[in-house]
């Protein structure tokens, strides 16, 4: 008997550890917006949100730049208030409830002037494959989210030759904090990607990927998806199509 009492409390604690961690991603706190109520705010509107640090961008002048997800979309926070000290803290599953304005610039949605709390509660956001919705009106829906772009082609650059430009111009230079952009077609459309220099800089396999690569390359993509006059996916991993 008191080894089945053992197993049902064991069992029972493993349920509880699944539930509240499903709770923790599914619930949101009293006074939080949705990811639905969020997305109908009006712009300039404030919004309180609570999501999960993906990847950090930068950090300067007590002000920081973190794309973050829930387990229903994603919230790109532009310059929010953080020091250095929380800005170390802020690693990828870190639970946050931000307090700031629903901004756009360019198409990009985010929030600005922001503050935040950190909170209790882990989650990693899977991957999205929308290599279907590019050119597409729903791609938008994903805006910001972690996603993947698979079986991409390279493609030339504006003078038919380049596999990539550093700056969108060319006119940055190899270790002038440049990004570097690049285009990649699939079922014959051609789109524009970019690695993000304080994202992704020199040091990371991401950079150092798209710099080796060659027109008529195959490879599969990965990163957020940045929004600037249309999409602008912030690249941070590339790999031969498998």
């Amino acid at each position: 008997m008191k080894k089945w009492i053992a197993l049902f409390l064991a069992l029972t604690m493993v349920f509880c550890f699944a539930a509240c961690g499903k709770e923790d991603t599914d619930v949101k706190s009293e006074g939080v917006m949705t990811y639905a109520e969020y997305a109908a705010a009006e712009l300039d509107s404030q919004v309180v949100v609570e999501t999960y640090v993906q990847a950090k961008q930068s950090w300067w002048d007590n002000k920081a730049t973190v794309y973050t997800q829930d387990k229903d979309g994603a919230y790109f926070l532009y310059n929010m208030s953080c020091s250095e000290a929380d800005y170390e803290k802020l690693t990828p599953g870190t639970k946050i409830k931000v307090t700031g304005y629903k901004s756009e610039w360019s198409g990009e949605v985010e929030i600005i002037d922001a503050t935040f709390e950190i909170e209790d509660g882990n989650y990693i956001a899977p991957v999205t494959d929308v290599t279907a919705l590019l050119g597409k009106d729903e791609l938008a829906e994903h805006q910001n989210q972690f996603v993947s772009f698979k079986g991409m082609t390279i493609e030339a650059m504006d003078d038919g030759v380049s596999p990539f430009y550093y700056s969108w111009d060319n006119s940055g230079q190899p270790g002038t904090d440049a990004d570097l952009y690049f285009n990649a077609s699939v079922n014959g459309e051609t789109y524009s990607f970019v690695v993000e220099y304080y994202l992704c800089n020199e040091t990371t396999e991401a950079y150092q990927a798209v710099t080796a690569l060659q027109v008529g390359d195959k490879v599969d993509l990965e990163g957020f998806l940045y929004w600037y006059n249309g999409s602008q996916p912030h690249i941070t991993a590339v790999s031969p199509a498998k």
